[in-house]
């Protein structure tokens, strides 16, 4: 049978195969990255195991935090999230406009408009802000090169030195998983710049987070994210801690991790302890109930 120039007797058979032979790759590729080994899983297990009496512990410390970024995905589920468990006593919602925020939130959080070309004007914003959190980030079919630099390089720290500057404790940093300050590949690149950058600025406490492809339902149209997204839901699904990880995920990783006490002064968090931190994900499983118990023996 022929359709046009082709034979299609021999060139769907053909397809067929090579088709089987790249899901039967990818699927070994993610499959190891799902079994890959985490040598601190016992750790984050129990870190999330405790999150709920650290809160309270936290809670009454009376912290005060910034956050950056909290009009993106990320951001906004962070914020949803601080509101929902009243982690801070003050929470200041720092941007270059300000919007509309959900009802439900309490007074202790504000917003404060700034223009990040001119931070140093706004010192005072960060004040006795003793934790940061840095969920900033644009993309440069967004902003072009030059805007992408500004707003995930410069901005970020800027922000953060000041913020040291001000008193800021401890800053935490949503980087990426391939994040690589030698990196062919901007955002890579920049990101694994930034977070190098931070390291010296000598944080009581800097805590680094490298999720994988954050699956989340944005307000703003990305084709290529939505076509990206239909591919990853069966992957998720599959293989949930491989190279995918939900925004919630992400959130609450976070905020347990804050309560938790340090183990050393900068804390890098992989894709799959992300999950394990979370405490809403498949990253523990059954060894979290285990790490639970032993913890509890202690």
């Amino acid at each position: 049978m022929r359709f046009l120039w082709f034979r299609c007797d021999e060139i769907i058979p053909a397809t067929a195969i090579a088709v089987g032979v790249l899901a039967i790759c990818l699927g070994g590729l993610f499959l190891q990255h799902e079994l890959s080994f985490e040598p601190d899983t016992e750790r984050h297990c129990i870190m999330s195991a405790e999150a709920e009496s650290n809160l309270e512990k936290y809670r009454a410390e009376g912290h005060s935090a910034f956050v950056l970024g909290y009009s993106g995905e990320s951001g906004k589920v962070l914020v949803q999230d601080l509101n929902n468990m009243k982690v801070f006593k003050r929470v200041v919602l720092v941007g270059r406009r300000e919007v509309a925020l959900d009802p439900s939130f309490g007074p202790e959080f504000e917003q404060k408009v700034v223009d990040f070309e001119k931070l140093e004007d706004y010192r005072d914003v960060f004040q006795g802000m003793d934790v940061g959190f840095s969920c900033m980030g644009t993309t440069r079919a967004k902003s072009g090169t030059e805007g992408f630099v500004r707003v995930d390089h410069d901005y970020v720290l800027n922000a953060a030195q000041i913020a040291k500057e001000q008193g800021c404790k401890h800053f935490n940093f949503m980087s990426t998983m391939s994040a690589d300050k030698n990196s062919s590949l901007l955002y890579a690149r920049t990101k694994g710049q930034v977070e190098e950058a931070l390291k010296v600025m000598h944080f009581d406490r800097l805590s680094i987070f490298r999720p994988a492809v954050l699956l989340c339902n944005r307000e703003e149209s990305r084709p290529g994210e939505a076509v990206a997204r239909a591919f990853l839901k069966p992957v998720s699904y599959f293989f949930p801690t491989a190279i995918t990880v939900p925004v919630e995920v992400v959130s609450h990783a976070m905020i347990n991790n804050l309560v938790s006490p340090a183990k050393q002064p900068v804390e890098v968090y992989e894709n799959k302890a992300i999950h394990q931190l979370s405490g809403i994900s498949s990253g523990c499983g059954a060894k979290q109930s285990r790490s639970a118990e032993s913890s509890k023996a202690k």
